[in-house]
């Protein structure tokens, strides 16, 4: 009987600690959506968000986009040569790079980057109650210190996504032209022909959506940090896994949406 009750004593408690992070979370996404418009407008912070996030990633993001498009490249041709239609390989590696891989890839790739970074910076503010002091100096943490880092997930996500789907190609092209010897008008033609400012556009909303969840979840994370250096290990652990899950679950609905 002991037991059961310890059982049903866990279980309400997860509960209760769910019901509480879901409604810290709207409050916090809220008050943040609340204060992007208005003033003070801290630019010199969104440029030092957006070299974090943007610039900082630029390598990893491209050496990624590299070796997707070649790969693909290289797994399509092996099976478009069963029904000789290697013509495709481009213009498959494209739709498949717009739509998916690189919106999915690119935010998976900033949040192991750019999301863990953000997650712990803000964790050591909030155990070294650094947020506590500008609160302290009336100056509002959700404005100084969330803000500008959602707001340049939201524009350099898209950017990268831009950069991936680049380099990709270049990648598809170089094992699909130079090494598969696949005629390279064909190769060129077809991409052409099958993408269209459609696919282009999905992917970069998509990328948007990503480079906000990543950020928010970064931040969040990081701001309600606790207990020390542990604490903040935690938070910045917690923040890859939760972004990566509801990138994939958002990836998931997005789709859905836009290609029903």
């Amino acid at each position: 009987m002991r037991k059961l009750e310890l059982a049903i004593s866990a279980i309400g408690q997860r509960v209760i600690d769910g019901t509480e992070g879901l409604g810290r979370t709207a409050l916090l996404f809220g008050e943040m959506l609340a204060w992007l418009p208005l003033p003070p407008y801290r630019f010199r912070l969104l440029f030092q968000a957006m070299e974090f996030v943007g610039v900082g990633s630029l390598f990893i993001v491209a050496l990624t986009g590299l070796f997707t498009g070649a790969v693909f490249a290289l797994q399509g041709a092996g099976a478009f040569r069963l029904f000789n239609a290697e013509s495709l390989v481009g213009s498959t590696v494209a739709l498949s790079l717009a739509r998916e891989l690189s919106p999915v890839l690119t935010g998976l790739m900033v949040t192991g980057r750019a999301g863990s970074g953000i997650a712990t910076e803000l964790g050591t503010m909030r155990v070294t109650e650094q947020i506590d002091a500008l609160q302290t100096m009336a100056v509002n943490p959700v404005q100084y210190l969330l803000v500008p880092r959602f707001i340049a997930g939201l524009i350099m996500v898209p950017a990268l996504s831009v950069l991936f789907t680049l380099v990709g190609m270049c990648g598809a092209y170089f094992v699909g032209v130079v090494l598969l010897h696949i005629d390279q008008g064909v190769f060129l033609s077809k991409t052409r022909w099958f993408v269209d400012p459609d696919d282009l556009t999905s992917g970069l909303i998509k990328a948007c959506v990503f480079g906000g969840i990543l950020t928010f979840i970064g931040c969040y994370k990081g701001y309600y940090a606790a207990g020390g250096a542990r604490g903040v290990g935690i938070a910045t652990t917690q923040s890859v896994v939760y972004s990566s899950v509801v990138i994939l679950i958002a990836d998931y609905f997005l789709t859905l949406l836009m290609f029903e």
